[in-house]
């Protein structure tokens, strides 16, 4: 197929747009792939829409593949399903609602398990049906705060959602790593580099959870690699190793000192090492205070409670681990109106006892094990407590993972040390075991003639997300560079050359390709320079330019190929090499 520039509905920007943050966001707008419409929302112009659609045939493909059927649900959706199943509430504000004319409660899906569920309720009835792979390429929303950097993080984006069904655990987990290696087909055919991480699997529920992650500077998501090993995590699912818990029976008692002015971390580290006060022989740090962190954490259609987060004084509360960790419940932190209605919490000098005195949950990082002792507050203004030992002068109710993660952390399972990256979210699959299906009751028959409930998997890719993706690792300073599979087109010729053998040449070149089968982007537009046509041509990104210029005169068309070198092929040749290349 030949498309012409001087027909295309496409007009390059030579400057970013205003909203712009991040490069594959500026680069699809300058080169008129897509044009916001919204914020978080975006029209999909020619080119875009072309490369989008190649997108999900890499996608369709490797599904189809593994034995995956394709269907389609609608983006409108009733209240009731979601409501089963509790996601009407969990999703909060993330959720799109609408009303329709008689008042009956709609929302814009934002996905699809109770759908999928169901519909296999609905059709299917024996064991023999089973197992089965269901999967739609379809648009989702999402009211996200703060959209940001393009059709990165949209309120409306194209997703690939796929659902298994299996009648055992055991076939869930084929399933699930056929699904598993689909992923890794799609991402290596495009080019992507990426790590499969461990994951949460936050208001989707179930068990094993993982991550594909782009790797990327611009990417909101931050993940961890082993320095020794192949673990990889999402920093909500590090898992912090545990230390041993130690004989207390020896520890000498707690002890209240005076400490004016040591509100922070920083300043009580001070006042111990200036009282000579040691830990095991050696100078205080911040490793051995305990901060106690007060949020109020609401689980769903409950009012909020107050609670505390023990956490060593070295590190920050990581708000997006306690999250996961508290999963569906949400947090908020303790606010002074708190702090005024609660006369025990004394601000900066908060510590267990009188939490637990108090009746307030205590929830604690995983270093702090039974006989560890610490330096945190006294519940008095300017006193602190040296040698609260855990298990002895406080007790903990549940451990959390709310501690930020360090570079250089240990590494669960003795593979060395964490180092930190970031990354962009490609894909998500879940081993969801029978959360839904139980929920819609969805009763087979088993080959006994018994009732079973089948098993659940989920498995979900940012399709358009993932073009954004290409674009960021792919592109340089002159624009972008698309991989073959998913370009807009193959070839990109053009005549820089006003010779009228050159436009002819030019033709036949096209004409060419196109009876050979190859997508071809023509630029014939007559009263363009050629720098513009060539400025053009690297914006656009397509793998291969044949350029018409100055050499034809001596039968030589320049070939370059994005992103590598540049070739002077005869022009008699110039079509076997293009395919050869092809």
């Amino acid at each position: 197929m030949i498309t012409r520039l001087s027909e295309l509905f496409l007009r390059t920007l030579r400057e970013d747009p205003a909203e712009a943050e991040v490069p594959s966001h500026k680069l699809l707008v300058r080169a008129g792939y897509l044009r916001r419409a919204a914020p978080g929302v975006y029209s999909w112009l020619p080119l875009g829409l072309r490369t989008l659609r190649k997108i999900e045939d890499v996608v369709r493909e490797e599904m189809n593949a593994i034995g995956g059927q394709e269907l389609l649900f609608p983006a409108l959706l009733p209240r009731e399903p979601y409501e089963l199943t509790d996601r009407w509430t969990e999703y909060g504000d993330n959720l799109f609602r609408l009303k329709d004319r008689k008042g009956a409660d709609m929302l814009l899906g934002p996905t699809h398990e109770e759908m999928f569920a169901q519909t296999v309720k609905d059709l299917y009835s024996s064991y023999k049906d089973f197992p089965v792979t269901l999967y739609q390429i379809q648009t989702k929303y999402r009211d996200e705060e703060r959209p940001r950097a393009g059709i990165l993080r949209g309120r409306e984006f194209i997703m690939k959602d796929s659902y298994s069904f299996d009648m055992s655990d055991e076939g869930l987990e084929e399933s699930y790593a056929r699904h598993r290696k689909a992923y890794q087909n799609i991402f290596d055919r495009l080019g992507i580099e990426y790590a499969i991480c461990r994951a949460t699997s936050g208001a989707m529920g179930g068990s094993a959870s993982e991550e594909f992650l782009a790797v990327s500077e611009v990417g909101e998501d931050t993940f961890v690699r082993a320095t020794d090993g192949d673990y990889a995590a999402n920093v909500e699912a590090v898992v912090t190793p545990v230390p041993a818990e130690i004989d207390f029976t020896n520890l000498p008692e707690a002890k209240v000192y005076e400490t004016p002015d040591s509100e922070t971390i920083d300043t009580l580290v001070e006042w111990a090492r200036a009282e000579g006060i040691t830990i095991d022989g050696r100078e205080v740090t911040a490793d051995d205070t305990l901060k106690c962190m007060m949020v109020k954490i609401t689980q769903p259609g409950e009012e909020p409670e107050l609670a505390g987060v023990l956490i060593p004084g070295s590190r920050a509360l990581a708000p997006k681990r306690l999250e996961a960790a508290l999963e569906p419940a949400t947090f908020e932190l303790a606010t002074d109106a708190d702090f005024k209605e609660n006369s025990f919490l004394v601000k900066g000098y908060v510590g267990p006892r009188g939490l637990n005195a108090n009746g307030v949950k205590v929830y604690a990082d995983p270093r702090v094990v039974s006989g560890t002792s610490w330096i945190t507050g006294a519940d008095n203004k300017n006193h602190h407590v040296v040698g609260l030992v855990a298990g002895r002068d406080f007790q903990i109710d549940e451990v959390v993972e709310a501690s930020e993660i360090h570079e250089g952390d240990p590494a669960p399972e003795g593979q060395g040390t964490l180092t930190l990256k970031r990354g962009i979210e490609l894909g998500h699959i879940f081993q969801l075991g029978r959360k839904y299906t139980e929920a819609f009751d969805v009763q087979i028959l088993d080959e006994n003639g018994k009732r079973a409930v089948p098993t659940m998997g989920s498995y979900g890719i940012g399709v358009s997300r993932m073009m954004a993706v290409l674009a960021e690792q792919r592109h340089d300073e002159k624009g972008l560079n698309w991989p073959l599979d998913v370009a807009p087109y193959q070839v990109h010729v053009a005549v820089a050359n006003k010779d009228q053998d050159a436009i002819e040449a030019g033709n036949k070149l096209v004409e060419a390709l196109d009876k050979a089968g190859v997508e071809v982007l023509f630029d014939d537009r007559p009263k363009v320079s050629p720098g513009v046509k060539f400025k053009d041509a690297e914006l656009l990104g397509m793998p291969f330019c044949a350029i018409l210029g100055r050499s034809f005169k001596d039968g030589i068309i320049e070939l370059r190929i994005r992103g590598g070198e540049t070739l002077e092929v005869p022009a008699d040749s110039i079509v076997e090499e293009l395919l050869a290349r092809l």
